[in-house]
């Protein structure tokens, strides 16, 4: 029997046991954070249900891929590119709209948010040009064009509709080439060059988007009701101004007393205060929040903020830990991997899971601007939950599956 398991459950046992435990909070958290929807479907099981569904069907895609030797992800590189850029560029045109902007597809009755399959394509392409353009002093001079040739369109579609997704995703390529060597010098005229575009463009949101903070409501109330108006050609490039603009003015505000505090036009902010304020750092205990009935993306952009509050301080910490651990096990296995490519690509994987879920964390605590980034295999989710099981198992099947370097008294794998 435990043969049986064990041939099920292959590859690092570190990374199952992380993978186990997310798993298990994401089910107790978004059953717990689900309240508004429960009350809108006057179904108090089914949104679990559906949840619990969605964990167990990314678990099977996991173990699928985990079984998946790592040599072949290579060969997905140009087809999962040729997907990318199709869906990218379908979802700006035919795509559903969801909190104001274009990011899911509709197909056979199954919708998919085109940006996460980008994510994980990148992540592959950089991997393998990184890994084919090694020399003995690190990368060639090359390989950061041929990254960035890739990388920039992607981003770029992706930014249109997502801009956070996008500016995370660079941050994860950024550092691969930083992990693969490539020359400091490029890097450095790069973060430079970023560094200058991000002026201009916050300068250009500023200028074009209209500060609508607290007015969310009011301004879909008058779309629904009134002539369209015409737009110029920089305001229809740039329709999520206004969005970012109250993001960029709420995250900026000075601080304020609660007595002048408005619940109305910073809700989910304040919300969020609230929950970690009144967990009183011991947490209230499993399925006792209570700002869950307030925060409207509880179950997905603010659930570590429902965390906090119901296991406390040591049940945030303990979240934190896991995905350090996830971090912590993936470089050791890159260490370990003989060859560059799956040491890339592990490592790759990692930093997008572990790098979307700080940012998350960050938003939760009030050190970062709200973006709608979900907390990776925690918060509730459709198709994000299942490709990141799908990043589980590749790390999964790197960790099993990759040539290791052989060491005085250890094993082949390291799992």
């Amino acid at each position: 029997m435990n043969k049986k398991i064990g041939n099920i459950f292959k590859g690092d046992k570190v990374v199952w046991m992380v993978f186990f435990f997310l798993c298990m909070i994401s089910i107790v958290e978004v059953f717990s954070a689900s309240s508004n929807l429960t009350y809108k479907s006057q179904n108090y099981i089914g949104p679990i249900v559906y949840h619990a569904g969605t964990i167990a069907f990314g678990v099977l895609v996991a173990v699928i891929t985990l079984n998946i030797p790592c040599r072949f992800f290579k060969l997905m590189t140009p087809f999962l590119l040729l997907i990318t850029a199709i869906t990218l560029l379908w979802v700006l045109v035919g795509g559903q709209t969801i909190n104001g902007a274009n990011r899911v597809i509709s197909l056979l009755g199954f919708t998919f948010q085109p940006s996460e399959i980008a994510k994980g394509t990148i992540v592959l392409a950089t991997a393998q040009i990184l890994s084919a353009m090694q020399r003995e002093n690190g990368a060639d001079k090359k390989a950061f064009k041929w990254i960035l040739w890739i990388t920039i369109p992607t981003c770029f579609l992706i930014g249109l509709e997502n801009l956070s997704t996008a500016a995370l995703l660079f941050m994860v390529v950024i550092l691969m080439m930083f992990i693969g060597l490539v020359p400091f010098r490029q890097l450095g005229k790069l973060v430079g060059i970023l560094l200058f575009f991000v002026i201009l463009g916050i300068s250009m949101v500023m200028l074009v988007g209209h500060d609508t903070t607290g007015q969310e409501e009011e301004i879909a109330k008058t779309e629904q009701t009134d002539q369209p108006k015409k737009k110029s050609k920089l305001e229809k490039l740039l329709h999520r101004a206004d969005t970012w603009k109250g993001r960029i003015l709420k995250f900026g505000k000075d601080d304020v007393t609660p007595q002048e505090y408005d619940l109305d036009k910073d809700a989910q902010v304040a919300h969020a205060n609230i929950a970690i304020v009144s967990s009183n750092i011991i947490g209230k205990g499993p399925g006792q929040s209570v700002e869950r009935d307030f925060l409207s993306q509880a179950f997905s952009d603010f659930i570590y903020a429902i965390v906090i509050e119901e296991l406390g301080i040591l049940g945030a910490f303990a979240v934190a830990f896991l995905y350090i651990v996830l971090l912590y096990r993936a470089a050791r296995i890159a260490s370990h991997c003989e060859n560059n490519f799956p040491a890339f690509l592990v490592m790759g994987l990692a930093l997008l899971l572990v790098v979307q879920a700080a940012f998350n964390m960050m938003v939760a605590v009030g050190l970062a601007p709200v973006t709608g980034q979900p907390l990776p295999l925690i918060s509730k989710g459709g198709t994000s939950t299942i490709i990141n099981c799908a990043y589980v198992g590749a790390i999964l099947s790197i960790s099993r599956s990759a040539k290791m370097k052989k060491e005085p008294g250890e094993e082949k794998n390291i799992g």
